[in-house]
């Protein structure tokens, strides 16, 4: 696991006071701390595992990035990540630290092309017009915003390819409830309903993979 990141635990164990000192993204953007990711370790595996040779990714909601250079690390040298997030929720929006650290991490890594795109998620979906072979929903988590990224994004999802949701399923010892916006959409849309033309493919600890059908009809 590279040192630029660090993971969270796959518990609720409290928080040490000088991870709480240190939590603020300035402190990742200076260098001080890696960034933090709000995924488990063995979540972050399974991205990795999933965008491995993919050449077409798009990840919703940034934070720090440490989900982005994870994808980086193992895309196609040839393919395009865009990281769609607004960085909206800054105090100094002059500084933004939390998008400084973002960039500064997944521009530590030289594999492929990353293109940033610092719009809500519906406003860029309304601009994009590519096919996507891996899609990372890690943004807004009310349920109607994700099911507004599912349905704005997942028309340009292939035939084979991958959609991620993180915090989209209970487990023990974890921090997700059932009440929670991604469980809920997760649980309505590939659970209960069975949606056709997509498969859940793994679940690791909060995240969920669905993937395409060969074979399916995109939109």
């Amino acid at each position: 696991m590279p040192r630029r990141v660090i993971l969270r635990r796959s518990d609720t164990t409290p928080e040490t006071d000088v991870y709480r000192l240190l939590r603020h993204p300035l402190f990742a953007w200076l260098g001080i701390r890696p960034v933090a990711g709000q995924h488990t370790r063995d979540e972050h595996e399974a991205l990795k595992r999933w965008a491995a040779g993919k050449s077409s990714l798009v990840e919703i909601g940034v934070a720090e990035g440490a989900s982005a250079v994870a994808l980086r690390e193992v895309m196609s040298p040839d393919g395009t990540l865009s990281l769609v997030d607004p960085f909206h929720l800054s105090r100094v929006r002059s500084v933004n630290a939390m998008k400084r650290a973002a960039h500064r991490v997944v521009n530590s890594c030289p594999n492929g092309r990353v293109s940033w795109i610092a719009k809500l998620s519906s406003v860029a979906a309304r601009e994009w017009n590519r096919p996507i072979d891996f899609l990372f929903i890690d943004g807004d988590h009310s349920e109607r915003a994700v099911q507004q990224d599912w349905e704005d994004w997942h028309p340009f999802v292939v035939p084979g390819g991958i959609v991620v949701f993180h915090d989209a399923a209970v487990f023990p010892g974890g921090w997700t409830g059932k009440d929670w916006g991604p469980v809920r959409l997760v649980d309505r849309l590939f659970r209960d309903a069975a949606l056709p033309d997509w498969s859940i493919v793994q679940e690791v600890d909060s995240l969920v993979v669905v993937k395409r059908l060969q074979g399916a009809e995109t939109s």
